[in-house]
């Protein structure tokens, strides 16, 4: 039991920082191009920032931490009345988010693959594969949960930022009723999550991304 226990601790612990990162620099990706084009809602709220502890919400951190599938940010704050386009502007914004995701991905790839060339003759046991294999484990995981959260990001359910891609493609008054299903969304999630169907729908397309990358 305490050996589990303990590599259970160990391997959350080299998941904080690809966590931490895939988290911070999604929603700073939704205030940057927000800002850009124009909104500055995000700058006035403190939200053009890399600092993890502006962006984080504790229990969707920890959800994310311990599901390695389901989590959640403080969503950046953004006002498209300030888009010449509002609605290529909210589109914009939600796709920045996910697109910053596997973005980091592929540094995570590329860091993995250069640390594998590093260690190609390091021996087991020695102080340089201790402290490769620990790194090497820690851009794995940077590609799997960057990916994973691109991927649940762009699911079409309000508020997931895939629901504002989608209604930048419908109707107004039919994206209006669509969005307005955001107040029961994670609800949605939750219980697709608990019925096994969320698993279904995103660890293919997950693990075939990351074993595409890796």
């Amino acid at each position: 039991m305490l050996p589990n226990l303990s590599q259970t601790i160990q391997e959350i612990a080299l998941l904080v920082v690809p966590v931490l990162m895939a988290v911070t620099f999604h929603e700073a990706a939704h205030g940057f191009v927000a800002n850009w084009l124009g909104d500055p809602t995000p700058r006035l709220a403190g939200r053009l920032t890399l600092n993890p502890f502006r962006h984080l919400d504790i229990i969707g951190t920890l959800a994310f931490l311990l599901t390695r599938m389901i989590g959640w940010a403080k969503p950046v704050p953004v006002n498209p009345r300030y888009f010449r386009d509002p609605v290529r502007g909210m589109l914009l914004v939600a796709a920045a988010g996910p697109a910053m995701n596997f973005l980091l991905a592929v540094c995570f790839a590329l860091a993995a693959r250069a640390i594998e060339s590093l260690g190609a003759g390091v021996l087991p046991g020695t102080m340089a594969y201790q402290l490769l294999e620990p790194l090497l484990y820690m851009c794995g995981a940077g590609v799997t949960v960057n990916v994973a959260l691109g991927v649940f990001n762009l699911l079409p359910v309000p508020p997931l930022d895939g629901s504002n891609i989608l209604a930048a493609f419908l109707p107004p008054h039919l994206a209006a009723r669509y969005l307005d299903f955001g107040r029961w969304g994670f609800l949605i999630l939750i219980l697709l999550a608990v019925a096994g169907v969320l698993g279904r729908l995103i660890l293919p397309i997950v693990s075939f991304l990351s074993h595409l990358l890796l």
